[in-house]
């Protein structure tokens, strides 16, 4: 039994190792066995989690972030006793759902209504409160027209509405979510999202593993960072986060803790200095008045050719509320050639519409493409207060009118006696 504590976690995992074996040459037909018959298959060990220790309380949102092969999908399938651990051990105090991996569980000879059945009877519910909870699975799903069609039928964005509906419909205490939902379509994302929402209301134990930073920040309680099998950090999303992009491009350690420079990206460009403006095109001074033009502007030096690249800052509030992004990755022309040792300054002009409050702008200049990688990304590298007079409880104080219509009172009904 795990150690006796005030209050016992959810989920302990308490120094958890995992190797399996690779092997280095394989023979796959009969006629390389014959041809070989003294050739031997070697194997390889490879470690996907080393000595990994951390608690989950109850009712917390968890995420578990990292690289391709850090070890989170092995360490989520360890938690849902798919895998056995070679060393420590996890202990679970609660029903499990698990989301792990798509369609797993199905059987895809057997239409969406027996498979529902099957899969919600196997996580707990009574054979009678499966079938009661069919339809409100089904509707979730928007798969109404498709129940009656064999789920090898199914595209894989079908196969992951099915699977989350039932995985929510279980009544589990604690639930495991792999990064599969990135299959679904926008808006169904959009749904599982408000369903992360309410479960957390109802303070169930959720696991997220996912390489979304944003999803990370937006849900997650605490976040939990693996790079090669061993946890690197371990607390607030945000500098989890950031452990999470230093690994990525370059500034982090591969086997140890992660830097705790606020600064991502692989230098072929640095971002200098960066300041706020008036509505003049002077350096505020500290402070910019609500309500009034301004603008945001960073010097950024490039240290290699780069091609095109992408410019942006994010503004954050004293509650750490995203509240302004900005960058080039829809304007034309493009940004052009930058050749090593040249210097741009990038300004972002808008209206500040923010309430008064400090405001934290993180820069960045990235390669355009399909995923996130920086040349330089500086977190909160410089701040500014914005004055107003009027106090409100709203995040930005957008313009507005406000219109009164006296109107006549409506006439009293007749009452018949």
């Amino acid at each position: 039994m795990p150690p006796a504590r005030a209050a016992t976690p959810a989920v302990s995992v308490v120094n958890v190792s995992k190797a399996f074996r690779v092997p280095t040459e394989q023979m796959h037909t009969l006629k390389e066995r014959a041809l070989h018959p003294f050739r031997r298959s070697g194997h390889q060990r490879f470690v996907a989690l080393e000595d990994v220790s951390f608690d989950v309380g109850r009712g917390e949102f968890l995420g578990i972030v990292g690289r391709n092969g850090s070890g989170k999908s092995t360490l989520l399938k360890c938690m849902a006793g798919i895998y056995r651990t070679d060393g420590g051990a996890i202990y679970v105090d609660g029903r499990l759902s698990a989301f792990i991996e798509l369609g797993v569980g199905f059987n895809p000879d057997l239409p969406a209504r027996d498979n529902v059945l099957i899969n919600a009877t196997m996580l707990g519910l009574s054979p009678r409160e499966a079938k009661r909870r069919f339809d409100s699975v089904i509707d979730f799903a928007e798969l109404r027209e498709f129940e009656q069609l064999k789920i090898k039928n199914y595209s894989s964005g079908m196969l992951v509405r099915l699977a989350f509906a039932v995985m929510i419909h279980v009544d589990a205490d604690i639930l495991l979510i792999d990064e599969v939902l990135a299959v679904g379509d926008a808006a169904f994302q959009q749904k599982c999202f408000d369903e992360f929402y309410r479960l957390r209301d109802e303070g169930r134990t959720m696991i997220l593993v996912t390489h979304d930073m944003g999803a990370v920040e937006r849900f997650c309680d605490r976040a939990v960072l693996l790079e090669r099998g061993v946890k690197l950090r371990e607390g607030d999303p945000r500098r989890v986060g950031m452990g999470y992009l230093e690994v990525n491009f370059g500034r982090g350690g591969a086997g140890g803790e992660a830097t705790d420079d606020a600064r991502a990206g692989d230098g072929r460009a640095q971002i200098v200095e960066a300041w706020f403006e008036d509505e003049h095109g002077d350096v505020a001074s500290g402070s910019l008045e609500t309500g009034r033009p301004c603008a945001f502007a960073a010097r950024v030096r490039f240290a290699a050719e780069v091609e095109d690249p992408l410019f942006g800052v994010t503004l954050e509030n004293a509650d750490r509320d995203h509240v302004m992004s900005a960058s080039t990755l829809w304007t034309e022309p493009r940004s052009g050639s930058f050749a090593a040792g040249e210097e741009l300054v990038f300004r972002v002009r808008f209206t500040n519409v923010f309430a008064p409050g400090r405001y934290d702008a993180t820069p960045a200049v990235a390669v355009r493409g399909t995923g996130v990688s920086w040349l330089d990304r500086r977190e909160h590298l410089c701040s500014i207060v914005v004055a107003g007079t009027q106090a409100t409880d709203a995040i930005v104080q957008l313009p507005y009118e406000i219109a009164l219509e006296r109107t006549a009172p409506a006439a009293r009904p007749e009452v018949l006696r």
